[in-house]
């Protein structure tokens, strides 16, 4: 199974995502990485990405998630934003998406904070307007410690395999 969590930029992906593969002793990977040179400079430029500029990419991951999947658990952290997006993600393999869901203020405040990532903050407002809030996932509210997000993930994800 592929745990993908999802959410804006800012949410904590990563953060959680690597946390969680700590303590589940799975493999982390992070769909920033899989991003060609053309949509990494677009995002440089603080220009947000379009349904044209992911096709590649979520093909590859979905491939990915694919292969990963032959190999046992992961994590996968990816922004994920519109329904059509995470369906593409899940074509090819079991995926179970976790939602880091938060307030654009504290996201915001989040991305003033952060150094050295190619994502602009200018950028933040369209992927909130973009973001088509995911049905049947585990929904975590970000206004919490790291440990607690991980512990509320890793309980449902225990209730859901009962």
């Amino acid at each position: 199974m592929v745990y993908l969590i999802l959410g804006v930029s800012g949410s904590g992906k990563t953060t959680i995502g690597k946390k969680l593969s700590e303590i589940l002793a799975i493999p982390f990977y992070d769909a920033d990485d899989y991003h060609n040179n053309k949509n990494i400079e677009k995002m440089i430029k603080g220009l947000p990405l379009n349904d044209t500029d992911r096709k590649l990419w979520l093909k590859l991951l979905s491939l990915k998630i694919e292969e990963w999947n032959l190999h046992g658990d992961a994590i996968l952290a990816c922004s994920a934003l519109k329904k059509k997006y995470r369906r593409k993600l899940s074509s090819n393999g079991k995926v179970f998406f976790i939602f880091l869901d938060g307030e654009y203020n504290l996201i915001y405040q989040r991305l003033l904070k952060r150094k050295n990532h190619f994502f602009k903050k200018s950028i933040l407002k369209d992927q909130f307007l973009s973001l088509e809030k995911p049905e049947n996932c585990i929904n975590i509210p970000i206004d919490q410690s790291v440990n607690s997000i991980c512990l509320s993930i890793i309980n449902n994800i225990r209730k859901s395999d009962r």
